[in-house]
């Protein structure tokens, strides 16, 4: 079903590929990405369970019997098919009756409690995240570099063009949300604003039906949005509360609504790499806390361009959420995973890529072209430690992601350097 003004998406080839190899598909993401858009450009007919026309005629219906909103021309998209998750088995029950691929699509915003859920859909139905676009999708970067080859050792030096940091701010302000990509730099605050505000007044509840002190949920978002991009862990977001926001909150209550938080696809964290790394050595286990988009944080902190201007360490954290979200968007196109090093000796790498054949490439991420070099060497310092380890794996490639630099290229050294505003899948 072609919409008209349907902008590409990275994850287009992958969901072909998953509905010609699969009965069904679940898009996951968080609100307001584009998983309904994309869902319905890869269908023939749609229906959306939230409708609320004829008093959510659609939701009733499905609760009646689940198996009367499947009928319809195939691909068919059931939207927002969580608000009754009986619909997940019935259509896992309908792809067995049949071996065509392909049959359906389903979108949702939350992952609803199994009750209710008899089924895993296992090799029936697969599971596809989706995220707000990436600086490629929204045209923000030139894409002259593919990821994918830098992963395999392949760049050819080009130019890429000066960039401003206001420029860089205002990807950061204005988030990967395609409704917001057309809206005025003074006015893209509201749609994340929004986005919480709707997260806190209603989400957290319907999930499932729990209330929830929406208050101290707020108070954990904006300890998320300070500590974006850090592996800070429960208790000190527990203090970071206590010593800001002046409120007490136990642990075991930011782990129950980090839990919510998940389900809701609002945070996106970024996992510690350790496999294969160095046996001998202690590797960290903590992830690194990520919001769904860089634009959530920038909204709970109120931080407007003119503040992340005078603020270059903030600055620096959003930078970096916004170029691993990237990095995450392009990786899982070519099958490869992001994740983030960090050991006990306080050594990092701030984003790791695990290729499909076992090999890894380090990445660091710097705002300005001043701080190449200092990146460049920790990068080197690193991979020599590994290759002294006995067991130790090193990298098959190092580059240093930069906002301010005006050219991709590699090292003499052998690092390469790239301008996140030039890099694509």
């Amino acid at each position: 079903m072609k919409r008209e003004g349907y902008i590409n998406r990275i994850i287009d080839q992958k969901l072909d590929e998953y509905l010609d190899a699969f009965g069904a598909v679940c898009i996951e993401g968080p609100k307001w990405c584009g998983k309904t858009w994309t869902g319905a450009y890869h269908s023939n007919s749609e229906i959306c369970i939230a409708d609320p026309a004829g008093n959510f005629q659609n939701r009733m219906l499905a609760q009646i019997s689940p198996d009367l909103v499947l009928e319809g021309d195939k691909t068919r998209l059931i939207d927002e098919w969580q608000e009754v998750p009986g619909i997940w088995d019935a259509v896992r029950f309908a792809v067995d009756q049949e071996t065509q691929k392909g049959q359906f699509i389903l979108t949702g915003s939350s992952t609803p409690n199994h009750k209710g859920v008899l089924h895993s859909g296992a090799g029936r139905i697969s599971r596809l995240r989706m995220r707000p676009m990436s600086l490629y999708e929204t045209g923000a970067s030139s894409g002259e570099v593919s990821l994918q080859a830098l992963c395999n050792g392949k760049l050819k030096p080009v130019m890429t063009g000066e960039v401003e940091l206001k420029k860089l701010i205002e990807y950061i302000v204005r988030g990967g949300w395609p409704a917001n990509q057309k809206v005025s730099i003074d006015k893209a605050a509201y749609l994340p604003k929004e986005y919480i505000k709707a997260i806190l007044e209603d989400d957290i509840f319907r999930i499932d039906g729990i209330k929830r002190d929406s208050k101290k949920m707020e108070l954990l978002l904006r300890s998320l949005a300070r500590n974006e991009s850090t592996t800070v862990t429960n208790k000190k977001l527990k203090d970071d509360i206590k010593e800001v926001d002046d409120q007490d909150i136990v642990v075991e209550t930011i782990a129950s609504y980090l839990d919510i938080l998940k389900r809701l696809y609002l945070t996106d964290n970024q996992k510690p790499f350790h496999s294969r790394l160095r046996s001998s050595v202690r590797v960290k286990q903590a992830e690194k806390r990520h919001l769904a988009d860089p634009s959530l944080a920038c909204a709970l902190l109120n931080a407007t361009p003119e503040m992340l201007l005078s603020d270059l360490n903030t600055l620096g954290f959003m930078f970096e959420a916004l170029c691993e979200r990237d990095l995450k968007i392009y990786a899982e196109s070519f099958g490869a995973e992001l994740y983030h090093y960090q050991d006990y000796k306080n050594k990092e790498i701030d984003a790791v890529i695990s290729l499909p054949d076992g090999q890894w490439c380090g990445f660091e991420i710097k705002l300005g072209a001043n701080q190449i070099d200092d990146a460049a060497e920790s990068l080197l310092n690193i991979k020599k430690d590994i290759e002294s380890e006995k067991d130790g794996v090193a990298p098959a490639m190092l580059c240093v992601i930069c906002g301010m630099s005006n050219a991709a290229y590699q090292r003499p050294d052998g690092v390469f350097v790239v301008p996140i505003t030039a890099l694509a899948p």
